[in-house]
């Protein structure tokens, strides 16, 4: 096809009537003066029904007072409007969603003569739109269901509340670093009998439905074993068998905790703890002292059959306090060139710089710690510590 060819000689009136657009022009009074073909066939109406007749009356409600009150005044002030999104009536009472974009035409005495309106199909957008606010409601809605599911799931391997001995303090907190996908820290205090009792706190490696797996493993194994073996090495030990046997020697399958028992009498609090690869627990005694009971030696939970762990003894007095956390805290990056929070022995600092302290105490500025990292607080971190009162309540 070329220039010649009579199929490429359309008139001025042809483009205007047949455009893939709808063309109408109106009086500054807003009666239609003229409308091509095109928007005739979309609105399914004869020329002589349209000519003459305002404007406004082929727009919605809303739409009719938009144009009026904001349209309309725009035209004759500016001179024109850009796609403005309207909806046309057609003669049958059904909506026509299409784009506007309209000019002034002005007459020799400057005056507003002409009002000329360019609309465009919108009717596939409209439903593309639609179907985009649809997914979005759908994908909110799964957003929704996925964090109440996994909240439900992370709450469910925590204590609901802490229970330890009268006469000893105890709190514990816990960081969830995600909505949207469950952690593997986990802790927890709990009568053995009369005079004892357990405690552990927890990181199993990993997230999501099999670190909730383990965790749940790692959590009713700790408490079964520990009614039938004194020893804190031992429960450890079990704990190990069973994690081994149940997911296999594979490296995404381990975790660390400290396993302890307490026993209260004589004044004080007599504990005995192990570690299984884990941070080591923090000691804040009366006089204002801060340390670490350190358990050397210790190995990672449920990787080796037969993994080294050792235990310490110590005894708490009035004033006394033992913390217990996960690396979530001393793994966090601040500061600049995101060093890790206790690369240079920060956490032992902080305690001492709190001690003596209350359990509460100690976790709540702990807690207020974590939060002042912001973003830098990138993984799940759990807190938890006990002690006894201080004689003279001074912390």
């Amino acid at each position: 096809m070329n220039d010649a060819d009579p199929l490429l000689h359309d008139t001025a009136e042809d483009l205007y009537e047949f455009a893939p657009c709808g063309y109408l022009s109106t009086w500054p009074d807003g009666r239609i003066a003229k409308v091509n073909a095109t928007l005739l066939k979309w609105l399914e109406y004869e020329r002589g029904e349209l000519l003459g007749r305002c404007f406004a009356d082929l727009l919605t409600v809303g739409g009719r007072i938009h144009y009026e009150t904001h349209f309309a005044p725009l035209l004759l002030t500016r001179g024109s409007i850009e796609s403005a999104a309207l909806d046309l009536i057609d003669s049958h009472g059904e909506r026509l969603p299409v784009f506007v974009t309209a000019n002034t035409r002005m007459g020799p005495d400057g005056v507003p003569a002409l009002i000329r309106i360019t609309a465009l199909d919108a009717r596939e957008r409209r439903s593309y739109e639609r179907e985009l606010i649809e997914e979005r409601r759908r994908a909110e809605f799964e957003r929704e269901r996925v964090q109440v599911l996994a909240t439900t799931l992370q709450r469910s391997l925590l204590p609901p509340s802490l229970t330890p001995p009268n006469g000893v303090d105890a709190d514990a907190y816990y960081h969830f670093a995600s909505n949207y996908d469950v952690g593997g820290d986990f802790y927890d205090l709990f009568p053995l009998s009369d005079n004892r009792w357990g405690f552990f706190l927890g990181d199993v490696c990993g997230k999501g439905p099999e670190a909730a797996a383990i965790t749940s493993s790692t959590r009713y194994t700790l408490r079964a074993a520990a009614v039938y073996d004194r020893d804190p090495a031992t429960v450890l030990r079990d704990l190990n068998s069973l994690l081994l046997q149940e997911f296999g020697q594979e490296a995404a399958k381990f975790c660390t905790v400290v396993f302890g028992i307490m026993t209260l009498g004589g004044g004080g609090l007599d504990v005995e703890l192990a570690s299984g690869g884990h941070p080591p627990a923090m000691l804040l005694r009366k006089v204002g002292t801060a340390e670490y009971l350190d358990t050397p030696g210790g190995q990672l939970v449920g990787i080796l059959p037969d993994a080294r762990f050792v235990s310490t003894r110590i005894r708490l007095m009035p004033g006394d306090t033992v913390v217990l956390y996960s690396d979530g805290l001393t793994e966090a990056r601040t500061g600049i060139g995101r060093e890790r929070y206790d690369d240079d022995g920060a956490l032992l600092e902080f305690a001492k710089a709190h001690a003596p302290s209350s359990a509460h105490r100690i976790v709540g500025v702990l807690r207020d710690l974590m939060e002042s990292f912001g973003a830098g607080l990138e993984d799940d971190a759990a807190i938890m510590a006990f002690g006894l009162p201080a004689s003279d309540h001074s912390v």
